[in-house]
């Protein structure tokens, strides 16, 4: 059809939603429909009306919108029509779901290919890509746990976990208090500092270099859950235990990077500063520190995981009635999958603030480094 941009997307959500239709009802039990014949209806006008406008010569931003109202105006309904009546959706329940992805792909596509010239409209371009992403991945875990009707101790919806997670943010509050501002921040700073400290003086020192960075490989290779008990008999059962086990897993990543961080300037730089009657501390903190600055920050990024990671293992290795690890073992024992959920999406945001700060960081300070300016 003339002016018409075929997009596989939208075409294929048109005839999985033909399909749908000669598969209705969408869900129901001995006769009970869940889903009204205006909510079906408006089911199949969003899906349908969206991929077709998107095929439309529309503006980017207008076939983006257009395709955003479809596929989230048609999950909305599709998981309100299910919510309560869980094990009863049919096959054109999952279709039309499937139907409504399909637009969201392309919105995510329309929206990838659009190049902003406003900085801030690109910034928030950037979030929206993968937010789209993220939350398609939770409408497609809802749906199909309450379609489904898969058990609740085997997987929950993420609308039980929000759920949980709302009604015990004390808790939740105590065990990260516990976890990250304890153990974690003392544990990454002291790992961290004396992984860049040792290898300053491995650089100075020829058999420390040559003998440190095999047992670091080694160390590093060494499991969480042997070192952790004997932290624990070793420090007790408080933060401090698992504070120390961050300070292994996060000492030798900073040393081996460290180490070869300060190998990356040329001999050419050196020679220069050799020249200039520059000694070793001042061509390590004006030449080879900031040489080495991209290799220690991504050692700082890859220990803001491990650290989170060694705290939490740690924890279940004995700890007060408090702390992420704790409380995920002793749910766990409970049957209270949907409290073990809060707690990893928990660990989730906060790993991922972690990492963002150090990231930012990075940005801030190695503002000069081709990685950073795009050159």
């Amino acid at each position: 059809m003339s002016g018409f941009r075929i997009s596989w997307q939208a075409a294929l959500a048109i005839i999985v939603c033909a399909i749908a239709a000669a598969k209705l009802p969408i869900a129901g039990v001995e006769g009970a429909e869940p889903f009204g014949s205006g909510t079906t209806a408006a089911i199949f006008v969003l899906i349908g009306a969206a991929a077709l406008l998107s095929m439309l010569p529309l503006s980017a931003a207008l076939a983006a919108a257009v395709l955003f109202v479809g596929a989230h105006g048609a999950a909305w309904l599709l998981i309100s029509g299910i919510y309560g009546n869980e094990g009863a959706a049919h096959a054109s329940f999952f279709l039309l779901v499937g139907a409504a992805w399909l637009l969201a792909w392309r919105c995510v596509t329309v929206l990838s290919a659009m190049r902003p010239a406003d900085r801030t409209a690109n910034t928030l371009l950037r979030l929206l890509i993968p937010t789209i992403f993220g939350a398609w991945i939770l409408i497609i875990w809802e749906t199909v746990t309450r379609g489904a009707g898969i058990p609740f101790v085997l997987l929950p919806p993420p609308s039980a976990v929000a759920a949980r997670f709302a009604n015990s943010l004390p808790v939740l509050w105590a065990d990260v208090n516990q976890t990250i501002f304890h153990a974690v921040i003392f544990g990454y700073i002291m790992g961290c500092g004396a992984g860049f400290v040792v290898a300053i003086l491995a650089d100075r020192v020829d058999f420390l270099r040559r003998g440190l960075l095999p047992i670091g490989n080694m160390v590093s290779a060494l499991p969480i859950i042997g070192v952790a008990p004997i932290m624990v008999m070793w420090f007790g059962f408080d933060w401090h235990s698992k504070a120390a086990v961050v300070v292994i897993m996060t000492f030798f990543p900073m040393l081996v990077n460290m180490v070869a961080g300060l190998a990356a300037s040329g001999h050419m730089e050196r020679d220069l500063m050799r020249t200039y009657a520059s000694g070793y501390w001042q061509t390590l903190r004006k030449l080879r520190l900031p040489a080495a600055a991209p290799f220690i920050f991504n050692a700082l990024k890859i220990n803001s995981t491990l650290a989170l990671i060694g705290a939490i293992v740690a924890e279940f290795f004995g700890t007060p009635v408090v702390g992420m690890g704790f409380r995920i073992s002793t749910e766990v024992g409970r049957m209270n999958v949907d409290m073990v959920w809060a707690e990893i999406a928990v660990a989730a945001l906060a790993g991922s603030i972690f990492y963002g700060v150090v990231a930012l960081a990075e940005r801030v300070v190695t503002f000069w480094h081709p990685s950073v300016r795009g050159g």
